[in-house]
């Protein structure tokens, strides 16, 4: 296996979409073309319901493992006008859709969601409601930091619909907490784990981080051993993203040389693994892992698991919505991403501006693509005949498979491929091999987090 490792140990994308960002037009891409695409989605799956994420981008200290686009403030004045901005931007996207949407999933994401008081929260989602309606069958779901999230804040997002949290959990290890600056004890994780459940959250998830600073197999052992203390519904069991050369994201706390070098991350995940699963945990697509009363593992069972900018969802909307500062959109048929500077896009949205910056509208070779590496990453097979309808470089796809199949990581049969349990791990270098945009043209600065 460590051959594989070091083989197939590149930069590559985590797939929420394809096209991947990097691709996508930032020069001629018009909020007219935009509009239409999210109208269309609209009027053709209005009935089933549609996605909101909502970015709430304010952090009081930077946890320099996090990638994610975020503001470090402990200027809590800037939450209502924030929160204002929001409900703006949503009014906008309610006037191009002519009625109130049915609202199936909902999530808060950050940034720190628990950044923002449980009354703000509580007015956040009450005025979303005003312009929207919640689905009979809704999910709404938030991230939670443990040492700021009150019981306070459990009962106002459940008084409104909520059912599922997720807390960033990382590792309990004290020298890897201080590496990323991320100090919490695992009583701050119990108290709000048991908080939700005593309010009546039925999914409980917990992230947990392998391939951290400092991080050795017996932190990685002592983490699972008690996040299973506290049995989460759900467990995110990532690999941490290494991208210190993106702008402004704060990881640069330590050397490369105080990472686990491949081999030991490899090793990490294969323990994590392994302890998961015999604690009665599903491996539920990358990086997932759910107890089979969560919706979750029950979706991956029925066949409707999704994958989007949300992460793994138990069912698929056409449409998503993302709301505030960065975030990111899908119309199933284009991809559109917000501005990235808090002050541009409250100017934008007072103007009446639908405030994305850069998008892509799907060709037929992009959704057929699409449609594959979404089977592979929710249900590790995916249906293949010859010459896939207006895929121009069929056969670069077939060589790039045909190198995975000689290394046992695929099973090419003459209508399907299927992932091979010693090919899980590879699942994005499995991916990889569908991706035309990647093969045609490599991003001219390294963007994407090593592979393993």
């Amino acid at each position: 296996m460590c051959h594989l490792v070091q083989k197939y140990n590149v930069p590559g994308p985590r797939y929420t979409s394809y096209p991947t960002v990097p691709y996508w037009d930032q020069d001629h891409f018009s909020g007219k073309k935009w509009k239409s695409s999210v109208l269309r989605a609209y009027k053709e799956s209005a009935s089933d319901g549609i996605s909101l994420y909502i970015h709430l981008p304010f952090c009081e200290s930077m946890c320099t493992f996090c990638g994610c686009h975020k503001r470090i403030t402990k200027r809590h004045e800037l939450e209502l006008p924030y929160i204002k901005t929001v409900l703006k931007e949503w009014k906008l996207y309610c006037d191009i859709l002519g009625s109130k949407p049915l609202i199936k999933e909902l999530h808060l994401g950050g940034g720190t969601p628990t950044f923002f008081s449980p009354e703000h929260l509580k007015m956040l989602i009450t005025g979303l409601l005003r312009w929207g309606k919640k689905s009979e069958e809704s999910e709404f779901s938030f991230e939670g930091h443990p040492n700021n999230t009150t019981k306070a804040h459990l009962q106002a997002l459940f008084d409104v619909g909520f059912r599922r949290v997720c807390l960033g959990v990382q590792d309990y290890n004290l020298t890897v907490q201080k590496a990323i600056n991320r100090i919490q004890p695992f009583e701050n994780v119990k108290k709000v784990t048991q908080w939700a459940r005593e309010i009546g959250y039925t999914s409980v998830g917990h992230d947990i981080i392998y391939g951290l600073p400092f991080q050795t197999l017996k932190n990685v052992q002592e983490t699972v051993v008690k996040t299973n203390e506290l049995r989460p519904d759900r467990i995110a069991f990532y690999s941490y993203a290494h991208v210190p050369w993106m702008k402004g994201n704060g990881q640069r706390g330590y050397k490369d040389s105080d990472l686990p070098r491949s081999e030991i991350k490899k090793q990490q995940y294969e323990l994590g693994k392994k302890l998961l699963t015999e604690y009665g945990y599903k491996d539920v697509g990358m990086d997932h892992f759910a107890l089979t009363t969560d919706t979750l593992y029950q979706a991956l069972e029925t066949g409707t698991l999704h994958r989007n900018f949300m992460g793994y969802t138990p069912s698929k909307t056409q449409l998503m919505i993302g709301l505030g500062v960065s975030s990111i959109s899908d119309s199933w048929y284009g991809f559109a991403q917000n501005v990235k500077s808090i002050e541009e896009y409250q100017n934008l949205v007072d103007h009446g501006i639908i405030p994305i910056f850069r998008g892509h509208i799907l060709n037929e070779e992009d959704e057929t693509i699409r449609k594959h590496i979404l089977n592979l990453m929710c249900r590790f097979e995916t249906q293949w005949g010859y010459g896939e309808t207006g895929i121009a470089d069929y056969q670069k796809i077939i060589e790039n498979l045909s190198e995975l199949e000689a290394d046992e990581l695929v099973v090419i049969d003459p209508n399907q491929i299927r992932v091979t349990e010693k090919g899980r791990p590879f699942i994005r270098n499995i991916s990889m091999a569908f991706d035309l945009k990647l093969h045609r043209k490599k991003p001219e600065t390294r963007l994407f987090s090593m592979t393993v």
